[in-house]
């Protein structure tokens, strides 16, 4: 377990990742499927993949709605980082690790996005110039403590402009992922809009 600000969040056993990878693969459309990127696994996947694409997924919409009191936040002081919502649509980038390293390399992503059962592993389909491609996507869990639900954007400026943890400041997660979707041009206008916010909010700051 870790400390989460006061209570507990326990962390999957590497038994527990294996069967939940296992379970979702044995629905896989394909031998060596897709993952699909909407935040910082875009900028900073930490496996290897031999193929990229930008693409879009239908019925789901990234916004800050996760808690996080280690990684871009503290328990005194926590921070948000993005999920998946129901709703809406979602561009980013779908990545391919090679055959041979399929499993290792999901193993990492697996550690990395599953370790606290906050996000649900889900196919999703992705719309890539034309072409549909299956992806496994890492959409929030509703059910576990730290989802923050539909906070209102002023809210999301404060904390981003002000939490910092052992990865770094929030204000960094945020304006690398603006940077890099507008760099693979796939801009996202609201989250542009909140990396403009906490801007000024961190210049007013250092007045």
């Amino acid at each position: 377990m870790v400390a989460d600000g006061g209570s507990a969040t326990e962390l999957l056993s590497e038994d527990a990742l294996q069967a939940s990878r296992r379970s979702l693969l044995a629905e896989a459309p394909a031998a060596v499927p897709w993952v699909f990127g909407y935040g910082s696994l875009i900028w900073n996947p930490a496996f290897h993949y031999v193929e990229s694409r930008i693409g879009t997924i239908h019925g789901y919409h990234r916004r800050f709605c996760l808690w996080t009191h280690l990684g871009r936040g503290s328990p005194e002081q926590p921070g948000l980082t993005l999920g998946l919502e129901p709703g809406g649509s979602c561009r980013g980038v779908v990545l391919r690790p090679a055959p041979e390293d399929m499993d290792h390399e999901l193993s990492i992503v697996w550690r990395r996005e599953m370790v606290t059962g906050a996000y649900r592993p889900r196919w999703v389909n992705v719309d890539a110039g034309g072409e549909r491609l299956r992806a496994i996507a890492f959409v929030i869990n509703h059910a576990h403590p730290r989802y923050a639900g539909r906070l209102a954007e002023a809210q999301m400026v404060e904390v981003l402009a002000t939490a910092t943890g052992q990865l770094g400041a929030c204000a960094d997660y945020l304006f690398n992922t603006v940077r890099h979707l507008e760099d693979i041009g796939v801009p996202d206008r609201r989250l542009r809009r909140l990396a403009e916010k906490v801007a000024r909010r961190l210049d007013r700051a250092d007045v």
